[in-house]
């Protein structure tokens, strides 16, 4: 992270119990420096034991990083980061529209078959990522499953996540996949209207869809994550973990910015 980067993320770390006077270790390595390590494993697709010697030794590196995913804290410091940008772009912190859609990626050998399958639709052998994310592009909500997971099955549970944790969101739009009872659904349990965008059959070639394209060029931004252009993670936790330390580094570079001027 440049100088910029620190100064925008470190004071909206989770404070560890011991500065609280709690108990517990204090930690042996600096933050920053483990940020850092996660953000270079992440963003080249290294594995654990290949962490260069630059960076705290690989088992520390991956102990933080398990602490984090086990007791949600990357979640809470994502949020954190996320608001601040909202701010900046001059929009409430809390989100009142998404958008929802899903992403086939191939498994690595170490994915076991419990947690993963065929996809019929795209023909892909591995899981699926099932995310919302806000007008701004920004995720709200990842849930990943074998790729043998309907749409509908994996965006019930996702929904009432995310409908749990963002209490102003009102309105999803979602693409032709999404029809049925679970438009329904999310009116009468969620209150949340689920708004389908399909592209029109006279169409020819490639066209941009309204709001469906936020989507897409989110998972454009996971393809520029080597971790991510495949799954390599034993555990859906870890990979669920895996995307939002990718929207972690790409809003801290944002935040990290300056300000443009007006003129």
């Amino acid at each position: 992270m440049a100088d910029a980067e620190w100064a925008a993320v470190r004071p909206l770390l989770p404070v560890l119990g011991w500065m609280h006077g709690r108990g517990g270790q204090p930690e042996a390595y600096c933050h920053r420096a483990i940020l850092d390590a996660i953000r270079y494993l992440v963003d080249n697709g290294i594995k654990w034991r290949a962490m260069p010697a630059d960076f705290p030794p690989w088992d520390r590196v991956y102990a933080f990083f398990r602490r984090w995913r086990e007791n949600a804290l990357v979640m809470e410091f994502h949020d954190r980061l996320r608001g601040q940008v909202r701010q900046r772009a001059g929009r409430e912190v809390e989100p009142s529209a998404g958008v929802i859609d899903s992403q086939s990626v191939k498994a690595d050998a170490v994915v076991g078959c419990d947690s993963r399958g065929f996809g019929g639709g795209k023909l892909i052998n591995g899981r699926k990522r099932h995310i919302v994310v806000d007008t701004h592009g920004l995720l709200l909500g990842v849930v990943v499953t074998g790729a043998d997971i309907g749409d509908h099955a994996a965006a019930q549970v996702l929904l009432e996540q995310v409908a749990g944790a963002h209490h102003r969101l009102a309105l999803v739009w979602a693409d032709g996949g999404y029809t049925g009872s679970l438009v329904e659904y999310c009116l009468a349990t969620l209150a949340l209207v689920l708004a389908i965008i399909k592209r029109s059959d006279d169409v020819e070639g490639f066209v941009v869809v309204p709001k469906r394209w936020i989507v897409e060029r989110f998972f454009a931004h996971l393809m520029r994550t080597r971790r991510l252009v495949r799954d390599f993670e034993r555990r859906t936790a870890s990979a669920e973990a895996m995307v939002y330390w990718s929207m972690i580094s790409l809003m801290t570079r944002r935040l990290a910015r300056p300000r443009p001027q007006p003129a």
